[in-house]
């Protein structure tokens, strides 16, 4: 299978928020749609290895801030590419704080959700959370950002004549250094496996 067909869907970039015990945190996803407009409702796929994911389970609420064509890949790559886990990633950033007491991005963004979440679908390496709308602004007219615009426009592409022997991760572009990747390896940026890396 070509796994590139997948970033054929249109589906846009989003940071995903959440708070626990006083600490803010986010993460970069690509599942956020809007699942029924009686009651308002969205869904939202998240990583289980994400610290966000164990905030939302802990808190049942997030916010969704829509990335526009106008983000920059230090964007993605402060959101996506470590773990709040080993770094607060509220820190020296510039945010706003929702009625939900949640941060949102206004940067880089043409609009933030507030969510509760009404429940949750174990999906194996996903949670999907289904949650009611409880605010939301539109905070500019710049055009979002689709996951096919990223991989064409905003993504860095391995330097030319780089002499590095190893593999590419084809989301992401971390690149592994080696004459050999091992099967079970996963990429620390945006934690996919092996099967989407391709040699240097």
């Amino acid at each position: 299978m070509d796994k590139k067909s997948m970033y054929k869907l249109s589906y846009g970039l989003f940071i995903l928020t959440a708070r626990q015990d006083g600490t803010d945190n986010g993460c970069i996803v690509n599942t956020v749609t809007q699942v029924t407009s009686e009651p308002n409702r969205i869904a939202v796929a998240v990583n289980k290895k994400n610290l966000t994911h164990d905030m939302i389970m802990n808190t049942a609420k997030f916010n969704v801030s829509v990335l526009t064509e106008n983000s920059s890949f230090e964007t993605y790559r402060h959101w996506g590419f470590q773990s709040g886990r080993d770094t607060d990633k509220a820190a020296e950033i510039s945010f706003r704080r929702s009625k939900n007491d949640l941060i949102y991005i206004a940067d880089e963004t043409n609009a933030y959700l507030s969510a509760k979440v009404v429940s949750a679908a174990d999906l194996g390496t996903h949670t999907l959370f289904i949650a009611d709308v409880t605010d939301g602004e539109v905070l500019s007219d710049d055009e979002s950002v689709t996951y096919s615009y990223y991989q064409k426009n905003i993504k860095k592409q391995p330097g030319a004549g780089a002499n590095k022997k190893g593999f590419i991760c084809t989301v992401c572009g971390y690149i592994y250094e080696g004459d050999t990747l091992p099967d079970d390896f996963i990429c620390p940026w945006c934690k996919h496996p092996a099967s989407d890396f391709k040699p240097l």
